[in-house]
């Protein structure tokens, strides 16, 4: 993938090498107004050899452009407030949004890169997050340039001098220059490896090994403005991912057995016990600098927000986040649908419950029309993806379906309607769900069948007696989270 270690740095052709770098730039500036006023976007990923002149680089790239509309991130080694955000938190939180130019300074190599003893199951699993997180974003309707900067030792060593005999460019030099260039061998093979890796159809890299900063300015740009232009012209939409259709046998919903109950006498005697075991489980969770996630679907009035309040009864309100997921804002639509949940993922020691989550866009978008067809038949996949890799950074990710039937659904509404303090909660929205009643039930089948997986599993509930759900959730939430902190 990298140029050979004797190699000799490429000329750029006439057509490029006799432009002015302001020339090209203001083409990119051009397409950049062309960009905005799409629902695309794009991400350019600058990485290469530490004093490789990556900043030089993205000065020329961004020189021409409307800062408005384009936003530089630096990923140096994480924080310890990013250590405590899932890994993925904080490039989705720069991820560029509709009409939008991001450039990453590294982006979410860096830590791969950085560290040439990578190898095993640590690599693979930072390759996959990788993966993940540029597939979401290019089928997203973002391009994705990576950009590679190469350098001879040799060079390196140049390169690294020069910066020492300036007083005012000193400070750019840190251990990591001097690391590499004391074991070029070593990360010249790493970065080779994980440039093969990640060398994808839709997100390839280019090796900037030009003869001249300028000249490799000018290419930088060149590729931008070519990309962008293509990509502007194309029609990214694409066909449908094929998905096994479901038989009857295989309806989740449908083998939940819905006149469950229990008495009175019963919930009364075992509720407050279960719920004081949950808050001390929660505290230990926090003792453990641990997470958990817990997300709640279901039926309309099938007793969601009375199965939380449950829940959480006992457990220190300092330890946990309710986030509640309605529409999404003109600034939320402008992004990927899965940066709204990203944000609102727990650090570790807390708890988020997500009334609603990002099933939505299996439920809602689908029903509603709101996603392309192929857009939410591939978010069963990004969503797998999203929880295994939430899984393997050690979060805990609970999943409860709450369901009831549609006589019982339309005697809660009706009951809601007649009583002031609960008219709030019932909007024309819910009567209309009422009559696709069937429709959502048949989502609610493929969503568990297609997203439940070892890892993260579907607990489908009956929330006929809302009572005797509160019971199972507790049940279940004290069983996985007593085995998630027994592990190592």
């Amino acid at each position: 993938m990298l140029p050979e270690k004797t190699a000799t740095r490429e000329e750029v052709i006439p057509d490029i090498a006799d432009r002015k770098r302001s020339e090209i730039g203001e083409d990119f500036a051009r397409l950049q107004r062309e960009l905005k006023e799409t629902k695309k976007s794009m991400l350019v990923i600058v990485d290469g050899w530490e004093s490789s002149g990556k900043g030089t680089v993205l000065k020329d790239l961004t020189r021409e452009l409307d800062p408005k509309y384009y936003e530089v991130s630096v990923f140096e080694s994480p924080s310890a407030d990013d250590k405590s955000h899932p890994y993925l938190y904080r490039f989705f939180m720069k991820a560029p949004y509709e009409g939008q130019i991001s450039f990453f300074d590294r982006s979410f190599y860096h830590d791969i890169l950085d560290d040439a003893d990578l190898e095993g199951d640590k690599l693979a699993h930072l390759i996959e997050d990788v993966r993940f997180v540029e597939q979401a974003l290019a089928d997203d309707d973002t391009l994705i340039i990576k950009l590679f900067l190469h350098q001879t030792r040799e060079e390196m060593m140049e390169n690294i001098l020069e910066l020492e005999a300036d007083p005012y460019q000193q400070a750019r030099l840190d251990e990591k220059d001097y690391r590499q260039f004391m074991h070029y061998n070593k990360y010249y093979d790493h970065f080779t490896k994980v440039l093969e890796q990640t060398n994808d159809t839709k997100t390839p890299w280019d090796i900037l090994f030009i003869d001249g900063r300028k000249n490799t300015s000018r290419k930088a740009l060149t590729i931008c403005v070519q990309r962008l232009e293509l990509f502007l012209a194309a029609d990214t939409t694409r066909d449908e991912p094929h998905l096994p259709a479901l038989t009857d046998d295989v309806l989740p919903l449908s083998q939940v057995d819905l006149t469950t109950s229990i008495s009175d006498e019963e919930y009364d005697e075992r509720l407050e016990d279960l719920q004081k075991r949950a808050g001390d489980l929660m505290y230990q969770v926090y003792l453990e600098n641990k997470a958990v996630i817990v997300a709640y679907e279901g039926t309309d009035a099938a007793g969601k927000g009375g199965n939380i309040e449950r829940l959480t009864r006992h457990i220190d309100p300092r330890a946990f986040d309710v986030a509640t997921v309605s529409s999404p804002t003109k600034h939320e639509l402008a992004h990927h649908y899965l940066w709204r949940f990203y944000r609102d993922f727990p650090i570790l020691g807390r708890m988020t419950i997500f009334d609603r989550s990002w099933y939505g866009r299996v439920l809602v978008e689908r029903i509603e029309e709101l996603t392309p067809s192929y857009r939410w038949k591939e978010a069963y996949r990004e969503i797998n993806q999203m929880e295994h890799n939430l899984v393997h950074e050690g979060y805990l990710i609970l999943k409860y379906l709450i369901i009831i039937n549609k006589e019982e659904q339309l005697e809660r509404f009706e009951d809601r309607a007649e009583d002031p303090d609960k008219q709030h909660k019932l909007t024309d929205e819910d009567w209309r769900n009422h009559k696709r009643f069937d429709v959502y039930k048949e989502a609610m089948d493929e969503m568990v069948v297609y997203t439940s997986t070892e890892e993260a599993p579907w607990k489908v509930v009956s929330g006929m007696s809302k009572k005797y759900a509160r019971i199972v959730v507790l049940e279940d939430f004290i069983k996985c989270v007593s085995e998630y902190l027994e592990k190592e």
